[in-house]
């Protein structure tokens, strides 16, 4: 059932106690698709996440003729690969808003043998950057037009394979362009040297780099050129059942939680040590700093905090995990000082202007906000009562502000702020407020 729009969420009046169980990772999930579809074989995906990006994936998938079989109630996909085929010479794939889909997806088709694909997403999806990933496939052979706009979507692809060899990529704007180039290179004719023109995000590339491995494949870093990565050609092999881990970023707004309401809060199955793969489980770093007492180890992750004692407001840089400056920036009206955050510049053109929305909307909650074009500063003013947090159609304003109005500021237990179009979050999260009123609801019984 949908939830009701706008949603006023109800503040939780004891501390938080419980599990939250946050779906699979969408970044582990979508690459581990496509180099399932890669694969010569059957791959499974274990603990793997259904909502709309990844549905995206994996309808756009089928439409190329990939056999898909999907058990959502018990989390698993199963892919039959066709060691570097695409089964379709010919499909039209719509990514909607999806990304990553749109950047694997382009990747796949330009490697394949041959075929004709167009593929389209929606207005907002025509306006995010494309141009460093087309380019390289252009250098390794593509035959790519783009129908609009150059460097954009829509585009159509007319394959003959990719001719590997030496190519540089400027993935400044968006990691997800080199991770799609690594995962297809190893379908060229030949071993593929990737050189960056400019500097990327790493805990994204490092997460490709380690699932590419895990499905028999190599692309490695050249310890003599910093900056360049060598991609071995040849099949990808199935790893049988592949296990996905608990996505990092939605459990950041659970990890938040007690510092809001005070209490605990663990998430089973997150692993946030070194045997972690993916980048934003440093956020619990941050956390941390702000008076979060964070545990972890192979069984999951918890967090903890008094609830009379909010945190110092930290200066962090964001640009490596940058999808959870939002959950930082949300709760910033509850920290003792003014919160910095920098190294966001390239989230203006993600779902939305990341920067300005945030921005934007503290404000309407009577917060002061200072806006640069890479940073964000938050100083606290008393909050504002009766507000409608717009979400621009971005799963992760409705997370977070979600969870900054699970405080109760007013101290009567009654809610004082609304989210406009909850239902945004099944773009990753479709469950996130149920599992947010079920932690509500055992607060009161603990």
């Amino acid at each position: 059932m949908a939830p009701r729009d706008p949603l006023p969420i109800t503040p939780f009046t004891r501390p938080a106690q419980g599990e939250a169980v946050v779906p699979g990772s969408k970044s582990i999930t979508n690459r581990a698709l496509l180099l399932g579809a890669l694969c010569d074989g059957t791959a499974t995906l274990a603990g793997a996440l259904f909502s709309d990006d990844t549905g995206i994936m994996i309808e756009a998938l089928r439409r190329l003729g990939f056999q898909i079989g999907d058990d959502p109630l018990n989390g698993t996909l199963s892919i039959l690969g066709q060691g570097g085929r695409v089964p379709a010479e010919r499909a039209e794939l719509d990514v909607g808003l999806a990304g990553t889909a749109a950047r694997f997806l382009a990747a796949l088709c330009a490697a394949a043998p041959r075929g004709t694909y167009r593929i389209k997403g929606t207005p907002q999806m025509h306006q995010r950057p494309m141009k460093g990933l087309l380019e390289s496939l252009r250098t390794l052979g593509a035959d790519i037009a783009c129908l609009e706009n150059e460097g954009y979507l829509p585009i159509e692809i007319r394959s003959h394979g990719l001719r590997g060899g030496a190519v540089t990529i400027d993935a400044s704007e968006s990691s997800q362009m080199l991770s799609a180039l690594l995962m297809a290179a190893a379908l060229a004719r030949r071993d593929a040297s990737i050189s960056l023109s400019k500097p990327v995000r790493e805990p994204f590339v490092a997460m490709t780099a380690r699932l590419i491995q895990a499905f028999g494949g190599s692309a490695t870093g050249d310890p003599d050129h910093p900056g360049r990565y060598v991609v071995r050609a040849g099949p990808y092999r199935s790893p049988g059942v592949f296990q996905v881990e608990p996505d990092a970023t939605a459990a950041s707004y659970f990890l938040a939680l007690p510092l809001v309401v005070g209490g605990r809060v663990r998430v089973p199955g997150l692993r946030i040590d070194g045997e972690a793969i993916q980048g934003d489980t440093a956020f619990a770093g941050v956390l941390r700093k702000i008076g979060a007492a964070i545990d972890g180890g192979p069984s999951g992750a918890e967090s903890s905090c008094a609830r009379s004692a909010p945190g110092e407001a930290p200066a962090e840089s964001f640009r490596e995990f940058s999808d959870t400056f939002l959950t930082l920036a949300a709760i910033a009206p509850l920290l003792r000082g003014t919160t910095r955050i920098s190294g966001i510049a390239h989230t203006r053109r993600q779902e939305t202007d990341r920067v300005a929305g945030m921005a934007r909307e503290l404000r309407r909650l009577g917060q002061e906000v200072e806006e640069g074009e890479d940073s964000i500063a938050i100083t606290p003013r008393p909050l504002k009562a009766g507000q409608e947090v717009e979400t621009y159609g971005d799963h992760r304003f409705a997370m977070s502000f979600a969870v900054l109005g699970c405080g109760d500021p007013f101290g009567d237990g009654r809610p004082w702020l609304s989210i406009r179009n909850p239902g945004c979050c099944a773009k990753t999260f479709p469950g996130f407020f149920d599992v947010l009123e079920s932690l509500r609801q055992a607060s009161l019984k603990g």
